[in-house]
């Protein structure tokens, strides 16, 4: 199946359960990617533009709970 092929399941139930699945699956994936970047010594600005979004958009989403996990975060220069 080409990649922007998207199966259609027939109940509406079974397609909205895999939305969620997927958004909880992609929400995992991002925590851990920017951990370590964060872990690696990247910036604020380097994990926005990898991320497609803005510093201040990653860093409300993530710094609390990289604080939390231990990660020692970049101050800006």
């Amino acid at each position: 199946m080409p990649a922007e092929e998207v199966p259609h399941p027939q109940d509406p139930a079974d397609a909205l359960a895999a939305v969620v699945a997927l958004r909880r699956l992609a929400d995992r994936l991002e925590d851990a990617a920017v951990e370590q970047a964060m872990r690696e010594g990247w910036s604020w600005p380097e994990v926005a533009e990898a991320l497609g979004v803005t510093r201040q958009a990653v860093h409300k989403k993530h710094a609390k709970r990289l604080i939390a996990a231990g990660v020692t975060l970049r101050r800006r220069s």
